[in-house]
């Protein structure tokens, strides 16, 4: 009874066959379906095995897959051949000039945040300043503790860590990379330590990763006003000659004295606007004289050397520039944004 079924199956499927259109995959997949698809006739024979004696399943089993089998070889023949047939009728419905110039690729351009990197690695080469990019993962010592900041300090409240092992974290600023270039170089020397920081931190204007570039001035005699100096050249190539800078007390346990560094407001220029709510300042970066207690961990003597250090987020400069209203399109690949590059 049950090789009768599967018998019947296939002579159905044999003279079903010279009677469909090779020439339609539409035709062709129909009869896919019919007896291959989910509510097929194989499928349905496939389906009865688990009624059947455990006794009688293989050599059930058996003949059903060569049903199925030899039922998959016709149709994948006839597919090909519908196939065949579709690409040569398309082919002679219409005429190709392949001498035709092609549609082109649109140009592409650099993203902002590459191009602000670049412009403040440029700027800084050209004053002498030694790159160092650093490492993405540092220890406890370099993150913190040799940039005067103990396991006690309250300053590490203010930098959410991502830790991957014990004193071992995602760097939460590029200053650790100083303390490395400290250690192997000897004064006088000048450099900046572009790249990415990780912080435990995510709104309109900050982002869990984001892009830092530090600076560090170490040589005999140096001032902070040499620092405000060079701070100030470099806001004039950042946002144009007119841009006026000022200087507020603040604190960061690597230099003393600290400050906060403004700029007067680049969309109203000072006068008082929305963006920079009134005041006619931005607040950039941080900066200072670097503290005798980082020379010291870093085997330089601080009786004979002064230095000065200074970080900028290259995301908000970035945001700056372009009057970009949130931090997260910088990284969101949203091709309507990066388009107006």
């Amino acid at each position: 009874m049950i090789n009768e079924a599967i018998s019947s199956v296939q002579k159905e499927f044999e003279a079903e066959l010279p009677s469909v259109d090779l020439n339609s995959l539409e035709a062709v997949n129909a009869l896919r379906v019919k007896y291959l698809g989910k509510k097929g006739s194989v499928t349905e024979l496939l389906k009865q095995m688990g009624k059947l004696p455990a006794e009688e399943r293989p050599a059930y089993g058996k003949d059903v897959n060569e049903l199925k089998e030899f039922v998959s070889a016709q149709i994948e023949n006839a597919l090909a051949a519908a196939s065949e047939h579709a690409l040569e009728a398309k082919l002679a419905a219409g005429f190709v000039d392949i001498s035709l110039p092609g549609d082109g690729i649109p140009a592409g351009s650099t993203h902002p945040l590459y191009d602000v990197r670049e412009e403040i690695i440029d700027f800084f080469a050209h004053m002498g300043f030694a790159v160092d990019l650093g490492r993405d993962i540092e220890t406890d010592w370099y993150n913190f503790e040799a940039l005067n900041t103990p396991p006690d300090h309250p300053s590490r409240d203010m930098q959410d860590t991502f830790y991957l092992a014990d004193k071992v974290m995602l760097r939460t600023h590029t200053s650790g990379t100083q303390i490395h270039y400290m250690e192997t170089h000897k004064p006088p020397f000048r450099m900046i330590a572009p790249g990415h920081v990780f912080r435990v931190d995510s709104d309109a204007t900050h982002a869990p990763m984001f892009q830092q570039c530090e600076g560090l001035v170490v040589d005999e005699n140096i001032s902070f006003s040499q620092l405000k100096g060079i701070l100030q050249l470099f806001m004039n190539q950042l946002f144009g000659e007119g841009v006026k800078t000022r200087f507020r007390p603040s604190f960061f346990p690597f230099t003393e004295p600290s400050a906060e560094m403004d700029v007067s407001c680049v969309f109203c220029g000072g006068t008082g606007c929305r963006r920079c709510k009134g005041t006619g300042w931005m607040e950039l970066g941080g900066c200072g004289s670097v503290d005798p207690n980082v020379f010291k961990n870093c085997g330089i003597d601080p009786e004979k050397y002064t230095g000065f250090a200074f970080g900028f987020g290259l995301d908000r400069i970035a945001m700056l520039r372009h009057a970009i209203p949130e931090i997260g399109l910088l990284t969101s690949n949203d091709q309507r944004f990066l388009n107006q590059f």
